[in-house]
């Protein structure tokens, strides 16, 4: 089949450029798909301080579930700063490091925090210095409590050299240093302290965050060896080369994690459209070629050789364009990286893990999904009896099964129930749903689609006046004797109107949602954080509560935790960022309590989202198992259920429950509540202006509830941009293929008289009739889910977003159906009749 496929194709271009763009720009998606995931498992981040280790011992910072993917925890976990010594004496080892982290900031003689480059983990001691890649020592090592050594970019900014005096602000306590050398490395420095002083500020609990060591040259492998035999059973990870800068980096590592998770978010919605497309243009493609097909099962051929045969001509074209959407999906990758990077939830040192496993992946799933919508597209007409086939390939198919109608219908009605779980279930998951309802409706219409289009039509042929136009009886007739043709246009722009809805206002409303909940709940009128402190003060809440007018001051802050549930017989975990508040926070919060108090909240405490504790039969009083972001199990009483889970998460934590398991030890803010008057906040911010480093905001920011489009919302709406930009790509390409595919019909009609324009307003009046169906089953598709969403997340049937979104996409659907029938119809009518019925193809 191959040989006879290969001369086809060539006859076929016009019909086949329909697959070449999709499988193209399918093939570069994929492949970015594909990077992004490899990278998230593979890629590393470069060492800094830790440079010159060769091998690094820490704790785990990652918890796998049963059959899932580690999910990173972002709390740095401590390892005995005993066993310190114990490695230091294994044979091979030079050198071996306790290295601790904590907040550190310079604040120089002005009293400006000098910039730093992340100040929640600035602090170190000063054998960590040895870890360096030769690093130049002007001065010498801190002797005392009251001594610290600079790296050369901090002293600079700071102005002083050895000798000097400078004030620094660590762990939350403010001092006068005398400053004993100044470093000077290519590497991320720091403040170092005399490692006493560091243990001591980094919470003296008998730990170190790691442990590095450095070996005699080529003694690296025995010394792993020796290494993970003296550790035993206990845990801890060894790390040595390129892993050793993700042990270094939590942060990295943690927005690392996100990639496969954003790669699989998107995977499913993605080959989902490039099914459509590349089946849609299949399609066309194989219904040029009905004369031919038929010949071929007149002259003898077995119904598995036409499929074969279909196939073939399919994969051949699509093999080259195929080739080239591997090489553009590296390059669309790395484009994707620096809009992660731009917006913040990558740094930018995490760089691509390159490799071919994406490309072949991608380039085999091509080839199989074209394989298979070649095949499939081709089914009809291989099944048909050899005379059968002749006679009707002569004409397009006109009657759709009736087992695709009811299929659809009951994709759309199971769509249409699966659309009500925001009015049971008021979280994140539930408003994903309504997105993935969207689709699953599309599906059904896609099969409903040719039912639909000829009834509408038989319901406006009837109502069509005595007088109607001919090229409107036409328009109208095609519509109804030709339904499955244009059904398949009909149904692809209706899923870009639905995909585009569902999507943007899924995300709006799920932020507005969101961030009522935080603004609804804040009782507080003004928030202070430090954010080049690496966190605020652990004085500063009794400070600011001396203060005249303050009528509550409560400190902020939160982690990760991992919540480990039942669900279907099977345990599942949730991973969820969580906030850390005090039996204090009900003088400046109210997050709608349904039962318990939140004054409560002291000691191995926490206080549930209602909805959640619902599905999971959790209430007040009940004891739940926590995985808290060092990864220590607890075991927790709840005492509390509120209604904001969507701007407070499932879970809120007492600070008692916290402490000692956060990476910093300090609170992100401190939220509060005044009586109101000028004179009050001008008393706060004397406060702010008379410590450096403290930040006066709105309390809503100290929240999270920040004014504008989140970094994820941006993610998403330029994934949506490129999903939609190569959904109408393909929907414009299998419109002007399946116009040019009508040359015979056209010419036909202009031989038995009808005119060029009496024909172009017959192909601009299907236009309007393809445009109508489209938009209006897309609006109503959409509307369900969204009114349904709306009302379960913002008590009102109106979505949040942009209302200019309806117009737009309805002006986007005429403008591309009108354009993809009028060029190529006026083309066709450029070819005398005659000539076109002589040469058909």
């Amino acid at each position: 089949m191959l040989r006879l496929a290969l001369p086809a194709a060539r006859h076929r271009i016009a019909a086949l450029l329909a697959i070449v763009c999709a499988t193209l720009v399918g093939a570069a998606l994929i492949t970015c798909i594909g990077v992004i995931a490899e990278s998230g498992l593979r890629s590393h981040t470069p060492a800094e301080r830790l440079v010159g280790a060769d091998i690094v011992v820490s704790a785990g910072q990652s918890y796998t579930p049963a059959g899932d993917l580690p999910i990173v925890l972002p709390e740095r976990a401590g390892v005995p700063s005993d066993l310190t010594a114990r490695l230091a004496r294994l044979p091979g080892v030079t050198t071996a490091i306790g290295d601790v982290s904590f907040p550190a900031a310079v604040i120089d003689a002005e009293g400006v925090v000098v910039p730093a480059e992340d100040p929640r983990t600035a602090g170190h001691g000063w054998s960590s210095t040895f870890l360096l890649d030769a690093p130049h020592v002007s001065g010498a090592a801190p002797a005392g409590p009251g001594e610290v050594a600079l790296d050369d970019d901090l002293a600079t900014a700071a102005g002083v050299l050895p000798g000097d005096r400078v004030v620094i602000s660590a762990a939350g306590q403010q001092g006068d240093y005398r400053v004993s050398a100044v470093i000077t490395t290519p590497q991320q420095g720091g403040v170092f302290f005399a490692d006493p002083t560091a243990a001591e500020l980094a919470g003296g609990s008998g730990t170190v965050d790691l442990v590095a060591l450095r070996t005699a040259p080529g003694a690296t492998e025995s010394v792993v060896d020796e290494v993970q035999d003296s550790l035993d059973a206990s845990g801890l990870l060894v790390s040595t080369g390129s892993a050793i800068g993700d042990v270094e980096d939590l942060a990295a590592t943690t927005a690392q994690s996100l990639l496969p998770l954003l790669a699989f978010s998107m995977a499913g919605t993605v080959l989902l459209i490039i099914g459509f497309i590349v089946g849609g243009a299949s399609a066309v493609s194989v219904g040029a070629q009905r004369q031919d097909l038929a010949l071929l099962r007149a002259i003898g051929a077995l119904p598995r050789q036409i499929r074969r045969f279909a196939a073939a001509q399919a994969t051949i074209v699509a093999l080259p364009s195929t080739a080239v959407g591997l090489a553009a999906g590296y390059l669309l990758a790395e484009q994707f990286r620096r809009l992660l990077t731009s917006i913040g939830l990558i740094p930018s040192t995490l760089s691509l893990s390159i490799s071919p496993l994406p490309a072949i992946g991608a380039g085999l799933l091509m080839v199989a999904v074209v394989q298979a919508a070649a095949r499939c597209a081709a089914w009809r007409t291989s099944r048909l009896p050899a005379t059968e086939a002749v006679t009707v390939s002569r004409s397009e198919p006109r009657t759709p099964s009736k087992f695709r109608t009811w299929a659809g219908i009951l994709l759309i009605v199971g769509a249409t129930a699966f659309s009500v779980t925001p009015l049971l279930i008021r979280s994140q998951l539930a408003a994903a749903t309504t997105a993935t309802a969207g689709i699953v409706a599309v599906v059904g219409l896609a099969l409903v689609g040719p039912a639909l289009v000829g009834w509408f039509s038989r319901a406006l042929a009837r109502k069509l006046p005595a007088g109607v136009s001919a090229p409107s009886w036409l328009a109208v007739a095609n519509g109804r004797d030709y339904a499955l043709r244009m059904a398949a246009a009909s149904t692809t722009l209706a899923m870009a109107v639905v995909f585009t809805i569902t999507y943007t206002f899924t995300q709006t409303t799920l932020m507005a949602a969101t961030v009522g909940d935080v603004t609804e709940s804040n009782r507080a009128q003004i928030s202070i954080s430090a954010p080049e402190l690496g966190g605020v003060p652990d004085d500063l809440a009794a400070a600011v509560a001396a203060e005249p007018g303050v009528q509550a001051a409560v400190p902020v802050s939160s982690t990760t935790v991992l919540w480990p549930y039942q669900f279907a017989g099977e345990t599942e975990v949730e991973s969820t960022s969580a906030f850390v508040l005090t039996d204090a926070a009900p003088a400046v919060l109210d997050l709608d309590l349904r039962a318990g108090d939140l004054a409560e909240l002291t000691g191995d405490t926490v206080a549930v989202d209602a909805g959640v504790a619902g599905s999971r039969d959790v209430s007040v009083g009940s004891e739940i198992s926590l995985i808290l972001g060092d990864g220590s199990e607890v075991n927790a009483r709840v005492v509390a259920t509120y209604a904001r889970g969507l701007g407070f998460g499932p879970v809120v934590l007492s600070r008692d429950l916290v402490a000692g398991h956060a990476s910093t030890g300090l609170d992100d803010s401190i939220l509060i509540r005044t009586d109101g008057t000028d004179l009050t906040r001008q008393n706060l911010a004397a406060v702010t202006e008379s410590r450096p480093g403290l930040v006066l905001n709105d309390s809503v920011a100290a929240l999270g509830g920040t004014v504008g489009v989140s970094p994820e919302l941006w993610m998403n709406i330029a994934v949506l941009a490129v999903l939609l930009g190569y959904l109408l790509l393909g929907i414009t390409n299998k419109m002007v293929a399946a116009t040019a595919q009508r040359r015979n019909e056209l010419a036909t009609l202009r031989l038995i008289g009808a005119t060029a324009r009496q024909i172009l307003a017959m192909m601009r009046r299907e236009a309007a009739l393809i445009c109508a169906v489209s938009v209006a089953a897309g609006l109503l598709l959409s509307i369900v889910p969204i009114v349904l969403l709306s009302i379960g997340f913002l008590d009102r049937p109106w979505p949040a977003g942009p209302a200019w979104l309806l117009p737009l996409i309805a002006v986007v659907v005429v403008v591309i159906t009108f354009l993809a029938i009028e060029l190529p119809t006026r083309r066709l009518l450029c070819t005398p009749p005659v000539e076109a019925r002589t040469h058909p193809s």
